[in-house]
């Protein structure tokens, strides 16, 4: 099973890249866990800088309020009370790697050159009979040149409904653990052993891969500090009253 690198400056430029190398050298598999076929290759995109601009890409099924949701579960939990007998969740990567945290800020502390500041998201005994089991199986900090980098690995990665939004979400915990380090971000790695795209996406798949080729990448992005972070932030009161809304009707049950 052939592995490919895609790299890019910035997240849209590899992550676009990434799409682009599924379309055009994936396999059609079955996928016996939906019932359906899936186009699918093995993949790396490498990102230099994670934080880059622009950093928004418009090629993906969601909106600015789905990626605030989404950095709020990563980084902050946000869900994590969905989790429990007989609760909507089993897990979230966020309560599989949260714990783990405080030695990871200790470890960077202790020796910046670390090679050991790896947190582990799979649970062999939730996941082995998970009928989901976590897609994040790993994440590892690295300090190189005065930048904390991150390099993550998926056994699973869905590229069109989920890579970009995981993506932003890992890289908010990425700037989070930088500047609680003291240092400005470095670059992104996101490792996916199965990327794929499943048999109802191909047609987006095939949309997106097309903007790609005949479009420029200004036409397909949108700035983050400029533009889209105050979009983002703005969404928070909503998302909130939604969750502590959920909170309150799971406690009445």
């Amino acid at each position: 099973m052939k592995h490919h690198l895609v790299e890019g400056k910035t997240l849209p430029e590899a992550y676009h890249k990434a799409l682009v190398k599924l379309y055009e050298e994936g396999s059609m598999v079955p996928c016996p866990d939906y019932d359906t076929n899936m186009l699918e290759t093995s993949l790396t995109f490498y990102v230099e800088d994670a934080v880059a601009e622009p950093f928004i890409s418009k090629l993906f099924p969601g909106g600015h309020r789905e990626l605030q949701q989404y950095t709020m579960e990563i980084v902050d939990g946000i869900l994590d009370f969905k989790i429990g007998d007989g609760n909507c969740w089993e897990y979230t990567y966020h309560q599989r790697f949260a714990y783990q945290l405080p030695w990871i800020y200790s470890e960077l502390k202790k020796n910046p050159y670390t090679r050991r500041a790896v947190m582990n998201i799979r649970d062999f005994e939730v996941d082995t009979s998970n009928e989901h089991p976590a897609c994040l199986q790993s994440i590892q900090f690295f300090v190189r040149n005065d930048k904390l980098h991150m390099k993550i690995m998926m056994r699973s990665n869905d590229a069109v409904q989920a890579a970009f939004m995981n993506a932003v979400g890992f890289i908010a915990l990425q700037r989070k653990v930088a500047a609680d380090l003291g240092y400005a971000p470095g670059s992104y790695t996101h490792t996916a052993n199965s990327f794929h795209a499943y048999e109802r996406s191909f047609k987006t798949l095939e949309k997106y891969v097309k903007d790609i080729r005949e479009r420029d990448i200004e036409e397909l992005t949108f700035n983050y500090e400029e533009f889209y972070k105050e979009l983002m932030e703005e969404s928070i009161p909503e998302i909130m009253q939604q969750v502590n809304a959920l909170k309150e009707s799971m406690n009445r049950k």
